[in-house]
């Protein structure tokens, strides 16, 4: 669907002038201007420049409690369902504690069977794997009748986690969590993966005040930031200037050709070259297959190339990655033609949000489905598919700008205590649990508090983007100074407009425009992707500078993302 709304983003001229002085291409200065930001980011980044991991709250017991816990205890990693910086984080964990000499074991249970985050029957999976301390990766601030279970069994537990909290926090014997109250540390975006680095760092310090690397050398955490980027842009949190940091000096590793095993069989397996990384390779071409693991399957494939050191073992566990995501992608085709035509018999003109479910669907592809309907109708979406107790049905949530969809469902929950079983989630995206009977009291409460909270014009979508582009600015070197540029959620890739003409089109793929554009003076190569109808003779397009590679040959080509006559 076309966007109904173009804006051009605003610019302090002054700081744009300020960033084209210190060397940046006009285009770039005027793009990072329109982000915030400053001088220094045109800088080379060092990981001096990150925030240091004292800021945050219970990172020092955290620290003591497992290195008190080194060389004498087995620990256990819990995961949780999140693939992405769930499965990250882990790795992280696992790769460091090993490093530093500790006994460490994961488990990532049956989020369908087991629920979401720590509860009683993961604790009782840790108990069976004779765990002394439980340490939960991107999950565990909500679980307090988990980690109750846990203390009841004697295991102490460090939370690492970046979810919003609820009202009672988990009586654990550690929490590092960003976002719980009094925490002064100021990134607040740190993903679940950089929570678990900061905790690795924070231990390292402390087995070092202890004397542990008086005679072997100390474990080089900083092979892990690889990583911390994958987790951290494929988990689209907010790209402030620290998750910058981490993200880039993961990606330089990247193509300087030191990625470990498991990233490089992904890049391998996708057909992508590491030695060209960049953070959108991250969130589309690797995230995904790492995704597809825990959405069709179980998560353990995705950890299990993550952490092996095995060129051989970590191309299989890629290869196996790749096959999930294939499967995904057909099973979210089907998923999202029968939701279409729910809608079809719906006025979704004049609805606030969209409640959907049918018994057929996916449990582990909703979320995906979500996303899409969401981005389609701009909407907030659930949609639900069948638990595993009988007569539940569970559901996955996505959200726009301006509907925060956890306090939505707390605010339901308040209204309606009886209805929603189990909720959690953020801003963005959520999950709860509902009675089968339920579906429609839920969908006229969802209804009625987007109603209160959003208005007519919030349905409307608007796209921002960079300005014109002016085609004597459109020049490779310009194309690869943003592509060296990391870009995220909070941070998005520069989107330019322009008036063009079509001068030739060609179906490529079978469902892509292959294309050659007349732009003032000049005549560039472009591509539509999911889109094979032909376009007409002149129009407005919204797109991309990149870069396009093939056989060795580079050259420069605008990706369109949107276009009106």
């Amino acid at each position: 669907m076309a966007p109904s709304q173009w804006v051009v983003r605003p610019v302090d001229a002054s700081v744009a002038q300020a960033l084209q002085g210190a060397g940046a291409p006009p285009l770039l200065a005027r793009v990072l201007a329109a982000r915030g930001a400053q001088v220094e980011d045109l800088q080379e980044p060092s990981l001096r420049d990150l925030l240091p991991f004292t800021a945050l709250k219970g990172i020092d017991q955290a620290a003591t409690l497992l290195a008190d816990a080194i060389g004498a205890v087995r620990i256990i990693i819990g995961d949780d369902h999140d693939f992405f910086s769930g499965a990250t984080a882990c790795a992280v964990g696992l790769r460091a504690l090993r490093a530093m000499g500790g006994q460490v074991d994961y488990l990532v249970p049956n989020r369908l069977t087991m629920g979401y985050g720590l509860t009683p029957e993961v604790v009782q999976l840790a108990h069976l794997k004779q765990a002394a301390l439980l340490v939960t990766v991107d999950n565990g601030i909500a679980s307090v009748a988990g980690v109750a279970a846990a203390n009841a069994l004697g295991i102490p537990v460090i939370v690492t986690d970046h979810h919003l909290p609820g009202d009672v926090l988990p009586e654990a014997a550690a929490i590092v969590n960003p976002n719980q109250p009094g925490c002064p540390f100021p990134s607040k975006a740190l993903a679940g993966v950089g929570v678990m680095f900061y905790v690795m760092l924070a231990l390292r310090a402390e087995l070092r005040r202890r004397g542990a690397w008086q005679d072997r050398p100390q474990p080089q955490l900083g092979s892990l930031l690889d990583l911390v980027a994958l987790g951290t842009v494929a988990d689209v949190v907010r790209l402030d200037r620290n998750n910058r940091l981490l993200v880039g000096a993961g990606l330089r590793r990247m193509t300087s050709g030191q990625a470990l095993a498991g990233i490089a069989a992904l890049y391998r397996i996708a057909g992508r070259d590491p030695a060209r990384a960049t953070s959108a390779d991250l969130g589309f071409v690797l995230g995904p297959r790492l995704n597809a693991a825990g959405r069709m399957e179980e998560m353990t494939h995705g950890i299990e190339c993550l952490t092996s050191d095995d060129p051989h073992a970590t191309l299989r566990f890629a290869q196996r990655l790749d096959a999930f995501n294939r499967d995904r992608r057909d099973v979210e085709g089907t998923m999202q033609e029968a939701a279409l035509e729910n809608l079809d018999a719906l006025e979704v003109g004049q609805r606030y949000t969209l409640s959907l479910y049918d018994p057929a669907w996916h449990p582990g592809v909703i979320g995906l489905l979500a996303s899409r309907i969401k981005d389609r109708f701009h909407r907030p979406v659930v949609t639900f598919a069948a638990g595993t107790v009988a007569d539940e049905i569970r559901g996955s949530g996505r959200s726009i700008a301006g509907f925060h969809l956890r306090d939505a469902l707390d605010q339901i929950t308040k209204r309606n205590p009886d209805l929603i079983l189990r909720f959690g989630g953020h801003a963005a995206a959520a999950g709860l649990t509902l009675r089968t009977r339920d579906l429609a009291r839920f969908d006229a409460a969802f209804e009625a508090v987007a109603r209160e909270w959003l208005t007519p014009a919030d349905l409307a979508l608007q796209v921002e983007y960079d300005g014109a582009a002016i085609s004597s600015e459109m020049t490779m070197p310009t194309a690869e100074a943003l592509r060296a540029q990391v870009w995220g959620q909070g941070f998005p890739e520069p989107l330019f407009g322009g008036q063009f003409d079509v001068l030739q089109q060609r179906v490529v793929g079978e469902r892509h425009l292959k294309l050659k554009l007349q732009h003032q003076d000049r005549a560039f190569d472009a591509i539509l992707f999911g889109h094979s109808d032909p376009l007409p003779e002149h129009i407005q397009a919204l797109f991309h500078l990149t870069i396009n590679e093939w056989n060795g040959n580079r050259q420069l080509q605008m990706e369109l993302r949107h276009w009106r006559v």
